[in-house]
């Protein structure tokens, strides 16, 4: 694979996460954003290394002051209330990529059930850590950082599924053509 298609690939996802992130409704505490919905295709496109690598760049740029969150930037960001669903992204492609079928594009079971695991996994990381940072019981948490996702997520699943098993076969083929 050419190092330099690898490291383009990564840049284009984070800069896809970075765009996705000023698409957004903005809602107390946790704001509604692209942004997963292009941590969802990169959990379906690329490969477990290169899906983590590419939310890792965004989370490193936010991290030292780039203002590519919802929020702004700067470590604080990552330590605020949205903060467990930032951190919850880099889990979220991991576990996605891993499980979704990078080499036959007839698992369409298996990478749905890629991108639910990948939203049980932001939520699992997102909503306790909103709970602890805001000091809210369960069932604010709960109302504050997943119920008003559920419906905007599913449609973001329904999106991204055929969009990233169009994109991966391209994907694949780009950053194989440079080491040939």
């Amino acid at each position: 694979m050419n190092t330099t298609r690898k490291l383009l690939v990564i840049a284009l996802f984070c800069a896809l996460m970075i765009a996705g992130a000023f698409l957004r409704i903005p809602l107390p505490p946790v704001p509604i954003s692209m942004q997963t919905f292009f941590v969802m295709l990169a959990s379906l496109v690329l490969r477990p290394v290169m899906a983590t690598e590419s939310i890792a760049l965004y989370l490193l740029l936010g991290a030292v002051g780039v203002p590519v969150f919802s929020s702004g930037g700067g470590i604080g960001a990552l330590f605020g209330p949205t903060g467990g669903f930032l951190i919850a992204m880099l889990f979220e492609a991991l576990a996605g990529s891993l499980i979704a079928d990078h080499e036959n594009t007839s698992g369409i079971w298996r990478d749905l059930a890629a991108l639910l695991v990948g939203e049980i996994v932001v939520y699992a990381i997102g909503v306790p850590f909103l709970k602890v940072r805001l000091s809210l019981t369960w069932t604010k948490a709960f109302a504050a950082g997943m119920t008003p996702f559920l419906v905007g997520d599913s449609i973001k699943i329904i999106a991204a599924l055929p969009l990233g098993r169009a994109l991966r076969g391209r994907v694949k083929a780009f950053l194989d053509k440079g080491s040939e």
